[in-house]
């Protein structure tokens, strides 16, 4: 008989028996991730807060329009004075008036201010490139936490293959176990074999359900991972199927150098480093006067029925001559923030080429150890079926066949890790490189029981007693 993958099995009709659906594609989990992701939710939303900064930066070009109304009653002379004065009611030659002693005076003010500053140095300019500059980068911030958000996914992701595809090789060796302990019963009961052989089975049989256990646990714990990396439930452990790609492209011959020139994270840092210059020539266009245009139209009643109306107009030059040092300290901040925004750039360089770099390394190593692992596991699953034949034959001990079933399980599982491990560092390349969000995994198909036992030895399959 050939073994073929009880894992996908059994999680077949489980998630038939429980009407739960296949098993999403990493694609579509990327996809719930990016649209439910309260990272990604918080980091648009600062894009927006930018995008509004840059809005209120241009405002500082138009004119101020100011509306205002109030009323006032008094008996104070000046200003009893001037609000008849400005009613146009105000009789000098009546014999009733006296100057020092006014009746109670009302006024109704209704006002019209118009303020536009025409000249500042710079000021406004460079608050808008500042504005604009920190919109720029609040969106590479954006691209950068879909860049880390998908690449988590996809770990996350593979975990769960990888730990689904492990359990697969431990019910295997359940399964082998099982059978290697069917054989030793039937030479016992032809007085081939002693006792104890088959009890050695047994106990050999108890630690391989106990391993399995704990890889079925292992399964679980994963897709819990994955749901909390989503930021929601798309995946229940009925559902999980092992899905192997189509092909394995080996690792790349060198790092993508000009990828990092691209890389969201740095033009962030760029970007936060220009508004800092910006905010610098701003801070300095604060030592130059401002020049102000100014109207204002008035209307004045004391009965609020009847208005008189009048303006003033002018232009008006501000100059702050002394102001405690303040903006001589001001200046200082914002040269000492560019100056540490120009550092974070270098620093932030220097951090991604260590690790692109640690990246590439990864996953040469991950494809030799899968490449190396291949041939080992060939070799343990052909050890195996000659030790098992002549065990049945007679010809073998049991310790040999337990020795070699050991050495199979363990090349096998460690295979089957290397294959997602090498997946994990192809994507954790793609997000050294800021192109995790261009999601360009190894193709992959769920497996059935054909393919399976098609695929052999180099997958992590049974082998051929």
């Amino acid at each position: 008989m050939r073994w073929v993958r009880p894992w996908v099995s059994i999680v077949a009709i489980g998630a038939v028996s429980t009407g739960l659906a296949q098993m999403p594609s990493l694609e579509e989990v990327v996809r719930v991730a990016l649209e439910d992701s309260p990272d990604l939710a918080t980091a648009q939303a600062r894009v927006e807060a930018a995008r509004a900064a840059i809005r209120q930066a241009r405002s500082a070009w138009w004119p101020q329009l100011l509306g205002s109304a109030g009323y006032t009653r008094t008996d104070n002379p000046p200003q009893a004075f001037m609000m008849s004065l400005n009613q146009r009611r105000l009789d000098m030659r009546s014999p009733l008036f006296d100057p020092n002693e006014p009746d109670d005076t009302d006024n109704t003010r209704l006002e019209l201010q118009v303020r536009q500053l025409l000249l500042d140095f710079g000021r406004r300019s460079a608050g808008q490139e500042a504005a604009e500059a920190m919109a720029r980068a609040n969106e590479a911030a954006e691209r950068g936490a879909r860049n880390q958000l998908v690449f988590e996914v996809t770990r996350a992701y593979y975990s769960v293959q990888q730990a689904a595809a492990v359990a697969e090789v431990y019910v295997a060796q359940v399964q082998s176990i099982q059978e290697s302990l069917r054989v030793a019963r039937e030479r016992l009961e032809r007085g081939a074999v002693v006792r104890s052989d088959v009890l050695s089975l047994e106990v050999r049989l108890a630690e391989a359900q106990e391993e399995m256990v704990r890889a079925r646990n292992a399964v679980e714990l994963a897709v819990a991972a994955l749901n909390t990396a989503v930021g929601k439930d798309v995946l229940t452990v009925n559902a999980v199927a092992v899905t192997v790609p189509q092909e394995v492209p080996p690792p790349p011959p060198a790092p993508c150098e000009h990828c990092l020139e691209e890389h969201p994270m740095l033009k962030a840092a760029a970007a936060v480093a220009e508004a800092r210059r910006s905010q610098v020539r701003r801070a300095r266009a604060e030592f130059a006067p401002t020049l102000y245009a100014f109207a204002a139209y008035d209307l004045d009643s004391g009965d609020a029925r009847e208005f008189e109306d009048s303006y003033l107009a002018g232009v008006n030059l501000e100059w702050t001559l002394f102001d405690g040092a303040r903006r001589r300290h001001a200046l200082a901040e914002a040269r000492a923030e560019s100056d540490a925004a120009d550092a974070e750039v270098r620093r932030a360089r220097q951090q991604l080429q260590l690790e692109l770099r640690q990246a590439i390394v990864r996953v040469r190593e991950a494809y030799e150890r899968w490449s190396v692992l291949g041939r080992s596991e060939e070799s343990a699953a052909e050890a195996l079926r000659l030790v098992r034949a002549r065990y049945e034959q007679g010809a073998a001990e049991l310790p040999e066949l337990l020795n070699a079933e050991v050495a199979l399980t363990s090349v096998r599982s460690r295979r089957t890790a290397a294959l997602f491990e090498y997946l994990i560092a192809q994507a954790n390349l793609r997000r050294a490189e800021g192109r995790a969000a261009e999601l360009n995994p190894a193709r992959a198909r769920p497996t059935n029981d054909e393919e399976a036992a098609a695929a052999g030895p180099a997958m992590g399959k049974g082998v051929q007693p």
